[in-house]
Formats: structure tokens, sequence, C-alpha cells
């Protein structure tokens, strides 16, 4: 697949465009930079004046490369589809190698951190459950009322992955219901529609 990047995105990117292989090359060691440190002015302003543009350029490409970079991990792209893409924006095939050189040696770095970060569901950990059975109350003697309690024990990602137990209860009926919601939503989760949009999405 080619990557779409946004307008905006794509700008930053294309100013890159202009400069040699070597300019490009200390691109790639801002963007770095940027990765481990964040924006580091100083070097922007030197990067500036040696090529007589304005900071803010060299900002917008840096941040260019990057969103370069975070999309095509978060995209998951191989690297014939990353060296494709950079082709299609209208990078020269040296540009491409420097880009493409720089995108193998972070995919990985880049995705574990992407992986990390953002909003996270608890996990599934364990259950235990039990069957009860009313079979009289003072009001009526003569009764079945079989309910099943549930002991959902749940990983909490953002607190050090420690255990929450959460009790249910409900009744038989309720409980076939529920599963076969359940049921049905997993088996739509394995149509071949939600997994084109997941691929997509990812």
């Amino acid at each position: 697949m080619l990557l779409t990047l946004k307008p905006d995105h794509k700008k930053h990117v294309l100013l890159l465009i202009e400069h040699t292989p070597q300019v490009l090359q200390d691109f790639c060691k801002l963007a770095l930079d940027y990765l481990q440190k964040g924006q580091n002015i100083k070097l922007y302003n030197a990067a500036a004046q040696k090529l007589a543009v304005e900071v803010g350029v060299i900002k917008n490409s840096v941040e260019g490369l990057v969103n370069l970079l975070l999309e095509s991990c978060r995209y998951k792209l191989n690297s014939e589809d990353f060296r494709d893409s950079v082709i299609s924006l209208g990078f020269s095939e040296q540009q491409e190698i420097i880009l493409s050189k720089l995108y193998n040696a972070k995919k990985e770095e880049i995705s574990d951190t992407l992986a990390n970060i953002g909003f996270k569901l608890p996990e599934y950990h364990d259950m235990e459950w039990r069957f009860e059975v009313q079979i009289a109350s003072r009001t009526l003697l003569k009764q079945v009322a079989p309910l099943i309690t549930l002991d959902l024990s749940i990983k909490n990602p953002d607190k050090d992955k420690s255990i929450e137990h959460v009790l249910l209860q409900t009744d038989p009926v309720n409980l076939l219901h529920i599963t076969q919601q359940l049921e049905e939503a997993l088996q739509e989760g394995r149509s071949q529609h939600i997994r084109r949009l997941s691929r997509a999405i990812k």
C-alpha cells in the first residue's frame, strides 16, 4: 500500500526533496534527535544559518520527516511499501535509500513506542463462577430462582497491571442471551469486511 499523508504534513515532507542527499542525511539526524529528546531549537538555528533559510522551515521539515516515519510505522509498512511511498512523493532514488535506511533502523523502536501510548482497555485475566438456587422464601414456599455469580479478574494496564475484581450476578436466561450476543460479535469480527477495516485502521 502507498502511504497517504495529510496536506500539511505532505507539504512539510516535500520541503526535503529540493535538498541534496547529504543535507537529507543531516535532516535524518535531526529527526532522530527529535524522536529521542524532542525539539532542539539550537540545532535548528544552526541548520537554518547553514542553509540560509528561516528556522520555521527547518522545524517544519524535521516534523514532516518525523511524521512520515510515525505514519509509516502506524500503518506497518514493509520496506517495499515504504520505498514506493517515498518515490511516489517525489524523492530521488538516492534520497529514498537514505530514508529507507532510517525507517528500517528505527521502525521497530517507533512501533513499540506507538503500541505503549494512547488509550488502553483493561484485559481479561481470570474468572470464577458460582451457581446458586433459591428454592423458597417467606412469601413463596415453592419456587426455583437460579442465579449465577461471576467474579471477573481484570488486569488494569494503567495501574502496573494490578488485578481488579468485578462481581456480576445474573440469571441463566440473561446469561444465555449475553453469550449469544458475544458469539455473534466474534463471528462478525472474523468477517472479511471487519478484517479489511482493521488492516486499514492499523
